[in-house]
C-alpha cells in the first residue's frame, strides 16, 4: 500500500484547506514542489503515475530527492492532520496531553508535566480508554518521586483496579474475535459445531449479572457485540431484532453516545437494517437506512465515507425485493462513485448484484455481461474460493438461458477442473448437485427418470431447512429448479 497516496485521496475539502494554510507558515520558497506534488496527485487520483511527476519535478534525473520530497511532504501532512484533528477525537486528544506531560518531564519541568497528564486522566476516564490510563496512572507514580503532593498509594489503588477493568473488556474481546473471526472463514457452522460459542455464552452472563461493571457504557457496548454475535451465530433473527431495537431504544435513553462512540451507533443501525431485513420488515428496514443516512452526516460527516457502502448496501438488498428496477439504478449509481470504486470489492459486489438483478429481469445478456466484468477485477483473483464456486454456478444457470450449451459444457468441465478441491466440502453439496443437474439439462428435458439425483435435489436443494444455506447463494437454486422440473 502507498501510504502517501492513501493518505492525500482520503482528505476532504476542509483538511485540504487547512494543509495548504499549514504549508504557508513556513519559509520555504514560494515554487514548493511538495505543493506541485501534493496537486497532482489530488487531481490524478487513481490515475497516478509516479514516474510522469518525477519527470516533472526533477526531469527523472535524481529518484532519491524525489522519495525525500515524498517523506517531507508525507511528514507535513502527519503534522496538519494531527493540527487539526487533535481535539475531536477523546482518545487522541489524551494522547496529545500525555504526550505534552512526557516532553515536559524530559525537560525536568515536572509542575507542567503534572498538569497536563491530570488533563489526559481526565479524558481518558470520560472516554473510558483504561489502556491509556494503565500508562497515565503509571507516569503519576513515577512522577510522585519528584512531586511530594502526590500519593503513590493512591494511584497505585487505581491502576489496580482499573487492570481488573481491563481484564474484564479483554476477556470479551478475546472470544468475540474468536468468534468473529470463526464466522469470516467458515460459513456453515451451527451453534454446536462452534466450541467458542458457550464461551461467549458464559462470559457474557457473568458479566450481566455485575451491576457494578453493568454501569459502564464501554463494557455494555461489548456485551451488545457479544449477544449480537451469539443471536447471529445461532440464526435467531426473530430475537436478534428484538434484542437490537430494545438495546439501541435503551442506549438512546441513557444518552449513551456521543461523538467518541459515535461509530458503534452507525454500525448498531447497519445491523439493525440487516436484521429487519432478514425478516422480511422491508419498510422498516428502509426507514432504518434514511436513520443511517442522517446519522452518517452528523459530526461534520466524520464517518461518512465508512458507512457511504453501507448505506448503498441497504437500499440494494431492500429494493431487490421492493423495485428490481430502482434497485439497478442504485447499483449503476455505486458504479459512478469514485469513493467506492476506490474499493475494489465494493466493486466486484456493484457487478455482481447487478448480473443478479438482470438476471430476476430475465435480462440474461445483461447478467453475463456484468458477470464478465466482475471477472476481469483485481479483487477477483483473491476471493474466496467457496465464493468463486457460487458465482460458477450463477454462471452456468444463466448461460442455460441464453441456450449457450456448447459454452455451458465447456465451463463444466472448467469447473470439475478449477474447484476440483471443494467439490467434496460439506459446504458445497448443493453447488455440486447443481453442477450434476445443470450437466443433465444441456441433454435432456426432463429429470424426473433421473432418480437417484432427483433424490439428492428434494434432500438438499428443496429442504425448508436449508434457507440460510440459500441465503449465500448467488442466484437462489431452488426457486430456479422449480421453474425447470
Amino acid at each position: 500500500m502507498d501510504v502517501l497516496n492513501s493518505v492525500v485521496a482520503g482528505m476532504g475539502k476542509e483538511e485540504v484547506r487547512y494543509f495548504k494554510l499549514f504549508q504557508q507558515r513556513s519559509n520555504r520558497h514560494r515554487d514548493r514542489m511538495d505543493s506541485s506534488l501534493f496537486d497532482y496527485m489530488r487531481k490524478s487520483g487513481a490515475d497516478y503515475e509516479e514516474e510522469k511527476i518525477m519527470r516533472k519535478l526533477y526531469r527523472g534525473r535524481d529518484k532519491n530527492a524525489f522519495y525525500r520530497l515524498r517523506n517531507r511532504l508525507l511528514s507535513d501532512l502527519k503534522k496538519s492532520l494531527l493540527l487539526q484533528h487533535f481535539e475531536e477525537d477523546e482518545a487522541i486528544h489524551a494522547l496529545h496531553l500525555l504526550a505534552l506531560s512526557k516532553f515536559f518531564f524530559n525537560r525536568n519541568n515536572i509542575p507542567v508535566a503534572h498538569y497536563f497528564l491530570r488533563k489526559a486522566q481526565t479524558e481518558a476516564v470520560h472516554s473510558e480508554n483504561h489502556e491509556l490510563l494503565d500508562i497515565i496512572y503509571s507516569d503519576f507514580i513515577r512522577i510522585s518521586n519528584e512531586l511530594l503532593v502526590i500519593d503513590p498509594g493512591e494511584y497505585i489503588d487505581l491502576r489496580r483496579k482499573n487492570r481488573e477493568e481491563i481484564n474484564h473488556l479483554r476477556e470479551i474481546d478475546d472470544v468475540l474475535a474468536m468468534v468473529s473471526y470463526r464466522m469470516k472463514v467458515t460459513q456453515n457452522f451451527d451453534e454446536n459445531e462452534n466450541p467458542i460459542l458457550p464461551l461467549l455464552q458464559k462470559t457474557v452472563s457473568e458479566f450481566t449479572t455485575d451491576p457494578v461493571l453493568m454501569k459502564s457504557p464501554r463494557l455494555r457496548f461489548r456485551i451488545y457485540h457479544a449477544v449480537s454475535q451469539i443471536l447471529l451465530q445461532k440464526r435467531d433473527y426473530p430475537s436478534l431484532e428484538i434484542y437490537l431495537m430494545n438495546t439501541f431504544q435503551e442506549f438512546n435513553t441513557e444518552k449513551l453516545f456521543g461523538k467518541a462512540n459515535h461509530d458503534t451507533r452507525l454500525q448498531m443501525l447497519v445491523f439493525i437494517i440487516n436484521t429487519l431485513f432478514k425478516n422480511n420488515k422491508l419498510e422498516a428496514s428502509l426507514e432504518y437506512t434514511r436513520s443511517l443516512k442522517r446519522g452518517m452526516e452528523e459530526y461534520q460527516r466524520m464517518h461518512y465515507d465508512k458507512y457511504l457502502f453501507y448505506y448503498y448496501n441497504s437500499l440494494v438488498i431492500n429494493y431487490s425485493k421492493l423495485n428490481k428496477r430502482k434497485a439497478i439504478d442504485i447499483l449503476n449509481e455505486m458504479k459512478e462513485n469514485p469513493k467506492i470504486r476506490s474499493n475494489a470489492f465494493h466493486t466486484m459486489f456493484v457487478y455482481l448484484n447487478l448480473a443478479v438483478s438482470y438476471f430476476d429481469l430475465h435480462d440474461y445478456h445483461a447478467s453475463i455481461r456484468n458477470l464478465n466484468r466482475l471477472y476481469l477485477l483485481d479483487a477477483y483473483g483473491s476471493t474466496d474460493i467457496f465464493l468463486k464456486f457460487k458465482i460458477a454456478i450463477a454462471e452456468l444457470m444463466i448461460r442455460y438461458e441464453l441456450k449457450d450449451f456448447d459454452v455451458l459444457e465447456q465451463k463444466i468441465r472448467l469447473i470439475r477442473k478449477n474447484f476440483r478441491e471443494v467439490f467434496n466440502k460439506r459446504g458445497s453439496q448443493r453447488e455440486v448437485i447443481m453442477v450434476e443437474v445443470l450437466e443433465k439439462l444441456i441433454t435432456r428435458d426432463n429429470l424426473k427418470k433421473e432418480k437417484s439425483l432427483m433424490s439428492r435435489v428434494k434432500s438438499s436443494v428443496f429442504r425448508d431447512t436449508e434457507t440460510d444455506a440459500a441465503d449465500s447463494e448467488i442466484l437462489n437454486y431452488k426457486n430456479w429448479l422449480n421453474e425447470k422440473l
